[in-house]
């Protein structure tokens, strides 16, 4: 038994190192792009900034949204750029991969001897995300602390957090294996996208069926809401622990949607 934790986590440490060798030389790219990168990462941060007094006159000026103050209304949005700014940050080498199918440099990562998934799915992590998650881990806690939570529901909130990471896993895997099918994955990516951008406010302001849709079909509701509302209060541990449990369902079925693609996947030099 000791033998076999020591090999996973050798091998879990051998992982990390590669990916930060990957991430370092991502970083490198960006940073010899001194321009670009300054405008990419202003365009950023005005995007959000805007969004944030959009929200803020909005709800000061009807007084609530949907039930919800201000400061409710903005940690819904900072918990969706939380969980959206970690996962771009992780995932970026999804944009890139319809580049390795339809040239074939897919082939040469399947014969190399990491994991084929963990190579395409994190193999350059993005600096520009990297430089904004500090600030927004500093505006969760600042906006957090006004809502008076327990310590019971940081927990939940947190737990609700690793579960809208695994869901936002699941989606990118899933964008991946089509990206094999149907060489479509510019299109999907940017879909996942636009749905998942619905979040951004509380799912409540949505009229039926949409609702049900972003909650139950396309789980965007437990993936960027809940966590906020558990944060809140409005989620019982119960509907936490259930909605973890779909999580991980979710994360499972789209492994094994990446293997079946994997194996219909033909080398563009065959």
């Amino acid at each position: 038994m000791a033998g076999k934790f020591f090999n996973i986590s050798k091998r879990l440490i051998l992982y990390l190192r590669i990916w930060l060798t990957m991430s370092r030389n991502s970083f490198m790219i960006y940073l010899n792009q001194k321009k670009i990168l300054a405008i990419f990462l202003t365009g950023k941060i005005l995007r959000f900034s805007f969004f944030v007094a959009f929200l803020y006159f909005l709800v000061v000026g009807s007084e609530s949204l949907a039930g919800y103050s201000v400061n409710q209304t903005l940690f819904f949005f900072l918990t969706f750029s939380l969980i959206d700014s970690i996962s771009q940050f992780l995932f970026r080498e999804v944009y890139r991969f319809r580049t390795l199918v339809v040239t074939g440099d897919l082939d040469l990562i399947l014969v190399k001897p990491i994991n084929t998934l963990f190579r395409v799915l994190m193999g350059g992590a993005d600096v520009i995300d990297l430089i904004t998650l500090p600030p927004l881990f500093f505006a969760v806690w600042y906006v957090g602390i006004r809502l008076d939570p327990s310590t019971l529901q940081v927990f939940l909130y947190l737990l609700m957090i690793l579960n809208g990471l695994f869901l936002a896993t699941a989606f990118h895997i899933a964008v991946l294996a089509l990206g094999i099918v149907t060489l479509e994955i510019d299109n999907t990516i940017m879909i996942y996208r636009d749905v998942t951008n619905l979040g951004r406010l509380p799912i409540d302001i949505y009229r039926e069926p949409l609702r049900g849709i972003l909650t139950y079909l396309i789980p965007v509701g437990v993936m960027i809401t809940l966590p906020a509302k558990a944060f809140m209060g409005l989620v019982t541990p119960v509907g936490v622990f259930i909605s973890f449990g779909l999580g991980i369902v979710v994360l499972s079925a789209s492994l094994k949607v990446w293997g079946f693609a994997l194996k219909k996947y033909s080398s563009a030099s065959s």
